[in-house]
């Protein structure tokens, strides 16, 4: 029995972009065997923000998240393979990049800058469900 092909959505967030990681982000991506489905440069606005962060709403840290987030543009990716939203959330690390693995793209290139919100280079959906309706968003 094969293992049916996942997508999920990968966001490059704005200190990535900035920072010029969207490249290497993508080498790891694909040198881990996974496919890019689609690309595009977006810079997201507040409904967008609102409706993906949706679940966050109320907690202290959903405004600065926005906030961040609508600070300048994000790569967001569909990216294809087996079991790619488990394999993608490895390949980037615990959510502190602080903790993170080293050879993770938190690990190797983020780092806890003191601000109201992690910033933390990068997004990946968490389940099928949430990949669906992330990718039903940015696409």
């Amino acid at each position: 029995m094969t293992t049916p092909i996942e997508e999920t959505l990968v966001l490059v967030k704005p200190d990535g972009v900035a920072r010029n990681l969207t490249g290497e982000i993508l080498r790891r991506i694909e040198a881990k065997g996974y496919s890019l489905v689609d690309i595009r440069l977006v810079q997201a606005d507040r409904e967008l923000l609102g409706h993906h962060y949706a679940e966050h709403e109320g907690k202290p840290f959903y405004e600065p998240l926005i906030e961040f987030m609508e600070s300048g543009p994000i790569v967001a990716m569909r990216v294809a393979g087996n079991r790619v939203i488990e394999g993608f959330r490895v390949l980037a690390g615990t959510t502190d990049p602080t903790t993170a693995a080293p050879g993770t793209i938190r690990g190797d290139y983020g780092r806890d800058w003191g601000l109201k919100v992690q910033q933390n280079l990068v997004h990946g959906s968490d389940s099928v469900e949430s990949a669906e309706r992330e990718l039903a968003l940015w696409f």
